[in-house]
């Protein structure tokens, strides 16, 4: 991890630099293990020194804290709790997001098929030709039958920018087909109950 630590109008010593260093470097290491970078800011405010921590965590996270107190040193532990904080909270989510995910249910599995419509060519068995056209399997693909509302559904058509995906609905347990239509519009496909 790169540490940047700057004094704004102030002079830092070799031995607050290096204490900064060790110390935040501890910190992201016992609770995130591939931090990028972190710029830490001394300054002083009237009768007290401040220290502004800004923390480029990961993809998407950076956190922020800032400390004052009487001496650097202390501004600095001020600020340092608070990121540890923050890190353990985001830690302890992550967690709990990872046994979420492996408590829920696997989703089920199908199989999709692509086929191709080919004329038919060859004259039946009678000496007559066959009627319609025929379809060839050209590809096979493994596909998930996710549980979801029919909303998640509808945005994962689109984010995927797929022409139409089953699932299972969460509110009746069915599945259902979300489809897009050839206007543009969203078509939705459920059973009706049996009576």
């Amino acid at each position: 991890m790169q540490i940047t630590v700057s004094g704004k109008q102030i002079e830092l010593s070799d031995a607050l630099r290096t204490h900064v260093s060790d110390e935040l470097g501890n910190i992201t290491r016992k609770y995130f293990d591939h931090a990028l970078e972190a710029l830490i800011t001394f300054g002083r405010a009237r009768s007290f020194f401040t220290c502004d921590i800004n923390l480029h965590a990961g993809r998407g996270l950076v956190l922020r804290a800032e400390g004052e107190a009487q001496d650097a040193h202390a501004a600095f532990e001020d600020a340092a709790e608070h990121i540890a904080k923050r890190l353990r909270r985001y830690r302890r989510r992550l967690n709990e997001h990872a046994r979420d995910l492996a408590n829920r249910e696997r989703p089920e599995m199908a199989r999709q098929y692509v086929l191709s419509q080919t004329e038919p060519s060859a004259v039946g068995a009678g000496g007559d030709a066959e009627a319609g056209p025929f379809a060839t399997v050209i590809a096979e693909v493994a596909a998930e039958i996710r549980l979801l509302s029919v909303s998640d559904a509808v945005m994962r058509l689109d984010l995927t920018d797929q022409q139409a995906m089953m699932f299972r609905n969460t509110a009746t347990g069915e599945l259902n087909v979300v489809y897009r239509r050839p206007d543009g519009n969203i078509g939705w496909i459920e059973p009706t109950a049996k009576t």
